[in-house]
């Protein structure tokens, strides 16, 4: 089995991130992954684990933590979705993604037994996340990692992920997304999301309205599991920032530290401040986790199309906030963050969304919008799109695919102006390969 036969194999199951999430619990069943997991000699025990969720944030803490833990000496599987730009992404040791060799020949190993689950269908078939999971947590054993650092794909109690048993569960900002699956209020979601908590593991939460805070104080005391919350049993403050990075100082329970790191929004540092808790929740189990691996770590992350600058002149910017709270999130950092004459939006969201909620965050800041969709079945039409400016007096130009988008936005702009490409992260990565064949053009 080459690359591409692997690619054709997993594009061949259900893939829910393309279709849509089904609004039937029962159709989300871990017994069918712990099957399989079975079948492969139980791999997912096999690391030490860090298991992450959360509405917004989660795949930012979850490549923080993984990169200080590298940092630290420990060999660590990052484990995360979706994928920008090759399926490779989701799969990491070390930072370094898994290669093309090494994720077919991984599926060519497991497939007999995939095949033998699928065909009994005992708790119904895999899904292509699920397939995905177990291959991580199999190649993860394969290359005998130390840790495996885990970001949950959908909510927390029937997700893929949720076989493990954590030494810290980290719960980011919980918003409202998902709505459909995992419920219509902040108590609901959170419950969902709750679910990953297990006894003996440390919790790390992102500070959290009230209602949220509420359930995941609740599901903490029922499992005898120990709390540590942002903002309160640690806290942080800016110490400036430029368009490479930001500075910050977090206060912690084992120290202080004076850390840099590469990513923009006021929201990043709590990001950075939750991943310290979890390192330092690490350390007071007793694994070895340094002052200067805290702050190599930080230093050295990379987690792209997150307020991320593609080029200055003009300023052009991609984000995949794809709900209101991620929305008002980047609203918000592109005004304290960068000095410019006007603003130009570029946006596409998936039809699944709520696009009225985004459109609401951030129309104030942009005078020009151009809409448009990705290449992904899911993407809204740019005519529903343009429906929901018009709603508030925007009038949005429409184009058919996101180079077009892109270049009649670059064309719109001058030197002193911004260009803001959002939505989802398919418009983001469309745009950024889009971007990075302008720069190279000669």
């Amino acid at each position: 089995m080459n690359y591409q036969q692997a690619i054709d194999y997993i594009n061949s199951y259900t893939d829910y991130e393309r279709v849509g999430m089904p609004h039937d619990p029962a159709l989300y069943d871990r017994r069918r992954v712990e099957e399989l997991l079975a079948h492969l000699g139980n791999p997912h025990l096999k690391a030490r684990s860090v298991h992450i969720t959360g509405t917004n944030g989660k795949g930012s803490v979850a490549a923080m933590v993984a990169s200080v833990l590298t940092a630290s000496g420990y060999v660590t599987g990052l484990y995360t979705s979706p994928h920008l730009h090759t399926w490779r992404e989701r799969i990491r040791i070390d930072g370094e993604l898994i290669s093309e060799e090494g994720l077919a020949g991984l599926l060519e190993k497991v497939l007999p037994e995939v095949e033998v689950v699928n065909q009994e269908a005992t708790y119904g078939k895999l899904t292509t996340f699920e397939l995905l999971t177990a291959l991580a947590f199999a190649y993860f054993g394969l290359k005998e990692a130390d840790f495996q650092v885990l970001e949950v794909g959908m909510g927390g109690r029937f997700d893929a992920t949720n076989v493990i048993l954590p030494e810290v569960c980290i719960l980011t900002s919980i918003s409202f997304d998902h709505t459909q699956v995992l419920g219509n209020t902040l108590a609901q979601i959170a419950s969902e999301k709750a679910a990953i908590i297990k006894p003996g593991s440390i919790v790390v939460t992102s500070s959290q309205p009230d209602e949220a805070a509420r359930v995941i104080e609740e599901a903490c005391h029922n499992t005898g599991a120990e709390l540590v919350t942002a903002g309160s049993d640690i806290t942080w403050q800016s110490l400036g920032f430029d368009l490479t990075g930001q500075r910050l100082e977090v206060k912690g329970r084992l120290g202080s530290y004076r850390l840099s790191i590469p990513l923009l929004g006021q929201h990043q540092l709590e990001n950075a401040a939750v991943a310290v808790a979890a390192v330092e929740a690490l350390a007071r189990k007793g694994f070895s986790i340094s002052r200067e691996g805290i702050i190599s770590g930080l230093a050295r992350v990379s987690w792209p199309g997150r307020i991320q600058v593609l080029s200055r002149r003009p300023l052009l910017v991609a984000d995949g906030g794809h709900n209101p709270d991620a929305a008002q999130k980047l609203r918000q950092s592109l005004e304290q963050y960068f000095s410019f004459d006007r603003a130009i939006l570029v946006m596409g969201i998936s039809s699944d969304k709520d696009a009225a909620g985004v459109v609401s965050a951030l129309c104030p800041l942009f005078s020009e919008v151009v809409v448009t969709r990705s290449h992904h079945p899911r993407a809204m039409a740019p005519a529903r799109l343009a429906a929901e400016f018009a709603r508030h007096g925007v009038k949005a130009q429409a184009t058919d695919d996101v180079p077009a988008a892109l270049s009649l936005a670059l064309a719109m702009a001058g030197d002193k102006d911004l260009v803001c490409v959002t939505g989802s992260f398919f418009v983001v990565a469309e745009a950024t390969e889009q971007a990075a064949r302008l720069c190279s053009a000669p």
